[in-house]
């Protein structure tokens, strides 16, 4: 016992030394101690900051693959919005105050998009890189709150009877009382049998690569949104042919790394972006999750970033 007593006070003199040599170092030497984050490579190859140098002609294929896919003038939509912000505000889609306190975190809404949502003569929507996310959100809105065969009759309510625990319904959070007060509630655009009908057969070709549904299953705020731009596109009389071209140039804005892949899988086929078949391309096949998937197997695309599910 007594050795292990022994023992044991000797171990408490050695570390009792060396703390007293610790404080006599500390009292002559600076030691500083820096935690820094984890570098994540790449976020720095995505900003720019560490990017692979690429060949000249790499740097100009890319460039006009993005020029042709995201073209910077954007894309002028065959469909006026005239009043349908205010129409949305005044029925409670949007809830003004709770609509720009989000914006006001973001930085404040710009004049264009002020006169979006409250203007009431607004001319055709316009989308670019710019105003992809704005006009994603009063989309969403409106596919949400439009009166439609489709959120009556369509998958959202076959799905377990309940519409409301999807992310396009639940996940609007922007609307005055709950959401599901609002779906489908209000005929901001009646279409006819024969637009509706057109609507529809659209719908159900055109993909999501955040998911493996069509838009005739709209359950998260893209296939939302493009069910909205696809009644206001029906109502116009928009040929089905167009509606696919245009629906295209959408999902472009709002996935580019998807399409961008795929423009860059279709040239290396010799199809140029220009040619491609919009049906083709939004279809399963390649704009779901999985036909995506089968994409990326082949093709690296630049990462630009884009498709939050998400206000």
């Amino acid at each position: 016992m007594n050795r292990i007593i022994n023992k044991t006070i000797g171990l408490w003199r050695e570390a009792f030394a060396l703390l007293i040599v610790l404080l006599v170092f500390l009292q002559f030497f600076s030691v500083q101690v820096n935690i820094e984050p984890r570098i994540d490579m790449q976020t720095l190859i995505r900003t720019g900051n560490l990017r692979p140098a690429l060949p000249a002609d790499q740097k100009a294929r890319e460039a006009a693959l993005l020029s042709q896919v995201l073209p910077e003038r954007g894309v002028e939509l065959p469909v006026a919005w005239g009043d349908l912000g205010m129409q949305m505000v005044r029925a409670g889609v949007i809830d003004q105050e709770k609509f720009e306190d989000l914006y006001a975190r973001r930085g404040g809404l710009s004049n264009e998009e002020r006169t979006l949502l409250l203007g009431e003569s607004n001319g055709p929507l316009r989308i670019d890189t710019q105003n992809a996310d704005y006009l994603l959100n009063l989309l969403w809105a409106f596919g949400l709150g439009n009166k439609s065969v489709v959120l009556e009759k369509g998958p959202m309510m076959e799905w377990g009877g309940d519409a409301g625990n999807f992310a396009s319904t639940g996940g609007w959070t922007l609307a005055q009382g709950d959401a599901m007060d609002h779906y489908g509630m209000h005929a901001f655009v009646t279409l006819t049998p024969e637009q509706e009908a057109a609507m529809e057969r659209v719908a159900k070709n055109v993909y999501r690569p955040c998911c493996g549904n069509s838009t005739y299953f709209p359950d998260c705020n893209h296939g939302m949104a493009m069910l909205g731009l696809l009644q206001l596109m029906a109502g116009r009389n928009v040929a089905e042919e167009d509606m696919y071209r245009y629906a295209l140039a959408v999902n472009s804005f709002w996935f580019p790394d998807t399409y961008l892949a795929i423009a860059e899988y279709k040239a290396r086929r010799g199809v140029r972006w220009e040619d491609v078949n919009p049906q083709e391309v939004l279809g399963a096949d390649y704009s779901s999750g999985q036909g995506y998937a089968r994409i990326l197997q082949e093709v690296q695309p630049a990462e630009i970033q884009g498709g939050s599910c998400g206000i």
